[in-house]
């Protein structure tokens, strides 16, 4: 009989009355296993997630040095005031998307006294840090997943406790920080996710969702749309659907078999984790990213090349800074262009262009010259061009790089002078020391609506005068 076997053993003790105090402070190694007979706390100890998702974040942000909001619509914009990226309750109970663009909503911002903002990803950066500064301080091991999201290790804590917990977590972080937040528990991250989307459709949950009870998740998975499942991707949403699969449940009672033919590892690891199996380890560390895009709505159409030329290299220069922050190499180079699709009196156009480097790189020498040269491949004249970006792809560790005999480049001169220019633009401020392909004016932004960098400035730090 294993130790951890012990439905059958006889003359043990029953675990002792539980308390209503939290383990949140108590380190994970230091958590004990009660004693005596296996209960339904224990049923899941090997695994337990919490998912803390902050609610409408950005627009959460804004109104955290704004309390005058409370209540009232608020929505945050894409870069440029080109799209909404962030919508409270109230923006979304008057039918506001996400993605709805600005000029489209203005009519309903005058009649309703929407609050509109600009995005500040400064503030919505820093509150985040202090997001998962508070859940840190409260004990369990948190892993960042989004700027808005962090998986919580609740292995070790009583089921019985684990919803007070999780609202004694949503609690603590609204009031040091202000931000609501969504707490839901499960014994997979997948199902924690749906947990956590449920919380903040029911108010009544108080924060916290506790979900892993065979029947409570069938009962949901029965209703949960198949499109909301973290991990079912655009174009599997398009196929299960066509198969008649509508919701998580359906999802989990087709065969193995089917599941794997159809969507491959991937989706075999998603079927297993809505019922239970925890697939998706707990990451201490965020991992290093597999994919890197940067991308800009521009305040207006542009139509020359030399304009878009000019912002295109500028992004690749910004993503071969964060591929160089991470230690990796990329071997692809994505460019894409694309006109306006909102102005349907225009011309349209989106093209891409992939190219790989001789060798996998991080020098923005070599990318900046490469993002231009698929620029020239897909630019053409007589478009009015709205957004650009660029996405490095084939990413891999910058350990162990295969070298070329016939590689023109001295690697090791390069990465000298790439070690250079990143110090000094941490030094003395971004773009300090950029290529000259990118020009030396930075990239202009429409921000009509920026609010203030209220915990990042001195300057614009709110000031309180006491009577």
């Amino acid at each position: 009989m294993g130790r951890g076997d012990v439905r059958h053993q006889k003359g043990l003790k029953r675990p002792p009355k539980r308390r209503s105090y939290l383990t949140s402070n108590i380190p994970a190694m230091e958590r004990k296993r009660p004693r005596g007979r296996a209960t339904d706390n224990m049923q899941h100890e090997k695994t337990m997630y919490g998912l803390c998702d902050c609610n409408n974040f950005f627009a959460s942000c804004e109104r955290v040095f704004r309390p005058e909001l409370e209540g009232r619509p608020v929505v945050v914009l894409s870069n440029n005031d080109g799209c909404v990226i962030a919508r409270s309750n109230e923006a979304k109970a008057l039918g506001i998307r996400m993605g709805h663009p600005y000029f489209q909503i203005r009519d309903l911002e005058k009649r309703h006294g929407i609050a509109v903002f600009s995005s500040n990803f400064k503030l919505y950066g820093d509150m985040s840090r202090r997001v998962i500064w508070t859940l840190r301080r409260m004990g369990p091991a948190a892993e960042v997943y989004s700027i808005d999201e962090a998986f919580l290790d609740l292995r070790g804590i009583e089921t019985g406790r684990l919803e007070e917990l999780g609202r004694h977590i949503s609690r603590t972080v609204r009031r040091n920080t202000g931000i609501p937040v969504s707490i839901g528990i499960a014994p997979t991250k997948t199902l924690a996710k749906i947990a956590s989307k449920l919380c903040k459709e029911y108010p009544k949950l108080q924060g916290a969702c506790l979900m892993y009870r065979p029947q409570d998740i069938e009962k949901v998975l029965r209703k949960f749309p198949i499109e909301d499942v973290w991990g079912i991707g655009r174009k599997h949403r398009r196929m299960l659907q066509a198969a008649n699969v509508r919701t998580a449940w359906d999802f989990v009672q087709r065969p193995e078999a089917w599941i794997r033919g159809r969507m491959g590892v991937t989706g075999l690891r998603t079927w297993k984790e809505l019922q239970g199996e925890a697939c998706i380890d707990f990451e201490n560390a965020p991992p290093a990213k597999q994919q890197i895009t940067v991308s800009r709505s521009f305040a207006h159409e542009l139509t020359e090349y030399e304009e878009i030329h000019t912002s295109v290299a500028a992004f690749a220069s910004m993503a071969a800074e964060k591929l160089r922050r991470q230690q990796s190499l990329c071997g692809e180079v994505t460019v894409y262009i694309l006109t306006n699709r909102h102005r349907e009196e225009l011309p349209q156009y989106f093209e891409s262009q992939t190219l790989r480097p001789v060798v996998p790189t991080d020098d923005t020498l070599e990318l900046v010259p490469l993002a231009a040269k698929a620029l020239q491949r897909i630019f053409r004249k007589g478009y009015g061009y709205k957004k650009a970006g660029i996405t490095l792809s084939d990413i891999s560790s910058r350990t162990g790089l295969q070298t070329d005999l016939f590689d023109p480049v001295d690697r090791v001169r390069h990465a000298r002078l790439m070690d250079a220019m990143d110090a000094t633009n941490r030094t003395y401020g971004r773009n300090k020391v950029v290529v000259a392909a990118q020009g030396f004016a930075p990239l202009k932004m429409n921000r009509q609506h920026l609010s203030q960098e209220y915990t990042t400035d001195w300057k614009q730090i709110i000031t309180v005068k006491a009577d």
